[in-house]
């Protein structure tokens, strides 16, 4: 079974928030862990995601807020090829996280590049991390479809957000996205026995 790779963002995802209920109600997902919750270095956060696509093999990803800058920033690397996609939720604005949160980032400029595995992009109307002038304007870059789910916060604790179960139909969509790029068996029959 495919694995699912929990990625969260800055300070982790605490006790309560909808990526630990995911980790107990979907039995094949795992959260990717940093040594250093609290200072985001992109090298050192790389590694420890890399690591976990390895020892996957392949897997969907659902990142929160940096986590979803950290998978975006896969879209040119080798190990992109192991995402079958990827649930961001609540993207922030690097320019406008470091503001909240001075010396607390080193992830130099925001990605830009499309993403080369299906994915689903779910903001707000009203999240401090990023305005959704700036969620349109990257989300295009990236060349994935968008869910504006209105006056949402950052979707996470301090926004009401603890079991998400709207989360799951959200996924779903992505693994319907990820099936539908798969090449069909039969194609691949056909292709080969006309070769």
């Amino acid at each position: 079974m495919t694995k699912i790779l929990i990625v969260p963002g800055l300070f982790g995802s605490d006790e309560g928030h909808w990526q630990h209920y995911w980790l107990d109600d979907v039995p094949q997902s795992r959260m990717v862990c940093q040594d250093d919750w609290n200072h985001a270095r992109l090298d050192r956060w790389m590694e420890r995601l890399e690591q976990a696509l390895m020892e996957a093999g392949e897997a969907y990803v659902v990142a929160h807020s940096l986590g979803c800058i950290l998978t975006a920033r896969l879209a040119d690397r080798p190990m992109a090829r192991r995402v079958k996609g990827a649930l961001l939720v609540a993207p922030c604005d690097l320019p406008a996280t470091e503001r909240l949160h001075p010396g607390s980032l080193a992830f130099g400029p925001m990605p830009t590049n499309p993403l080369p595995f299906p994915s689903l992009t779910v903001g707000s109307l009203d999240d401090k991390y990023m305005s959704l002038d700036r969620l349109s304007f990257y989300t295009r870059l990236w060349k994935t479809e968008v869910r504006n789910i209105g006056l949402a916060g950052h979707i996470n604790i301090a926004s009401g957000f603890g079991r998400w179960t709207g989360g799951y139909s959200l996924f779903d969509a992505v693994k319907g996205k990820a099936k539908a790029k798969r090449p069909q068996i039969s194609t691949l029959a056909a292709t080969a026995a006309s070769a």
